[in-house]
Parts: structure tokens; sequence; C-alpha cells
């Protein structure tokens, strides 16, 4: 457990060291302050149900922003190791593979987390400020998502920033690899019968529009976790590849 805080403690000073994270951090929060207010403003020609318009709405702008912002957290955890020759260090240190990676991810986790939080402020506000206030199921099954879904995409970024030393491809990578994950949701619309269902379930889209109308389904949860675990996984096999190549 020490090696594996000693890695997220390393892992967030790094993103924290430098202007990186507060720029990203900054830029993602101003952006949705932004596209919140443009929500608010529209909210005036929707139906009576407004504020859960607006929440949906938000939830599902969020999800969107995810696609660009997202490669540019993982694009360097293990490609600019590698690039600085610092994976090495870590290669012959006493320390695990599955150590090295969740100490990793769980740092990209907490760093989006820190993006996140403070976007529910807005959504307080709503619930706060409205008359009627959308269920609070919409807004805690949403962030619930929310954080799924970024988990998500934070272990397949990690998996491909494994695979190469450059952070421009692996940024490149990880954002042609949301954008297939993407293009799966409009395949659900075309397809029917069994291979409907089969996109349907794949869909990352798909499970988070539950969320965001308040359904917290168990298929969704099981979906991200085992999403989650399975590149975890991938990336200890890739990191494990690096320490017997330089055996």
């Amino acid at each position: 457990m020490r090696s594996l805080y000693a890695i997220y403690r390393k892992e967030m000073g790094h993103y924290f060291v430098s202007p990186v994270a507060f720029v990203l951090v900054g830029l993602f929060l101003f952006l949705s302050g932004f596209f919140f207010d443009l929500y608010v403003s529209a909210a005036n020609d929707q139906s009576p149900d407004a504020p859960t318009w607006v929440l949906r709405a938000f939830l599902g702008f969020l999800a969107l922003v995810f696609l660009f912002f997202l490669p540019m957290v993982t694009m360097g955890v293990y490609a600019e190791e590698r690039k600085r020759g610092t994976m090495e260090l870590l290669m012959t240190s006493p320390i695990t593979e599955t150590q090295i990676v969740l100490g990793k991810f769980l740092a990209s986790l907490t760093l989006f987390v820190a993006m996140l939080l403070p976007t529910a402020g807005c959504v307080l506000f709503i619930w706060l400020h409205s008359d009627p206030a959308p269920p609070l199921r919409i807004l805690l099954a949403g962030y619930l998502g929310a954080l799924l879904f970024g988990g998500a995409l934070l272990s397949l970024g990690s998996f491909l920033s494994s695979l190469t030393e450059n952070q421009i491809i692996a940024a490149a990578l990880t954002f042609a690899a949301f954008l297939a994950l993407w293009a799966i949701d409009f395949g659900t619309r075309a397809a029917s019968g069994t291979s409907g269902q089969i996109l349907q379930y794949l869909s990352v889209i798909n499970h988070y529009d539950d969320f965001t109308r308040g359904i917290i389904d168990t298929s969704g949860v099981t979906y991200y976790v085992s999403f989650m675990i399975l590149f975890i996984f991938l990336t200890v096999r890739s990191v494990d590849s690096m320490r017997w190549r330089r055996a």
C-alpha cells in the first residue's frame, strides 16, 4: 500500500507542479460555466419542466467535453515517463506493475474529480432555485454516471499512453478511440435485432444516458466497472512487457 501511495503522490505532484493541470481545469470550468449559462438562457423556450431539461442538457455537454479533455489528462501518464527514461527507474524499483498502474490511474481519476466537482455548484443552483426542482435522483445519478464514464475513458487513455513514447501520438490515439466509442452509439440507431442489442450494450453513451435520466441501472454500473478493470489489466500487461523487454 505504501508503494501504491508513493506512486499516487508522485503523479499528483507531477500534475500540479506544472501549470498544465491548472490550465486544463480552468478551461474546463470556464467552458462548463459558459454553456451552463447558455442552457439556462435557452430554458425559457422549453416546457414547464425546464430545470430538468437544463440538468440533462448540461450532463450531456459534460460527456462531450470529456471527449476532448481527457486525452490531455492521460497522454503523458506513461508516454512522458518512457521518453524521459524515468520509467526504467520504476521498472527496477521494488514496486509491482499493478501498484504502478493503480497509482497512476487513481491520480488521473483524482484530477478528473477535481475538474468535475466544481461543476456540481451549477447543478445545485438549479436544484435549489427552481420551482418545481428537478428530481434529486437525476443529480445524483448523473454525477455517478459522469464519474464512471470518465473513469472508463481514463483507463482506456492510460492503456494507450503505455503503448508509445510520444505524448502527441498517445493523445491522438486516445481521441480516435473515444471517437470510435462515440460512433458505436450512432451504430445502435441504424442496427436492429441481435446486432443492435450488442451495439447498444457496448455503447458508452447509451449507458451514460440512462444515468442522466436518473436511472441507476446495475448493468450500466457493471459495464463501466468492467471496462475499467479490463483496461487497467491490459495496462498492467503493457507495463509488464516493458520490464521483461529491459531484462
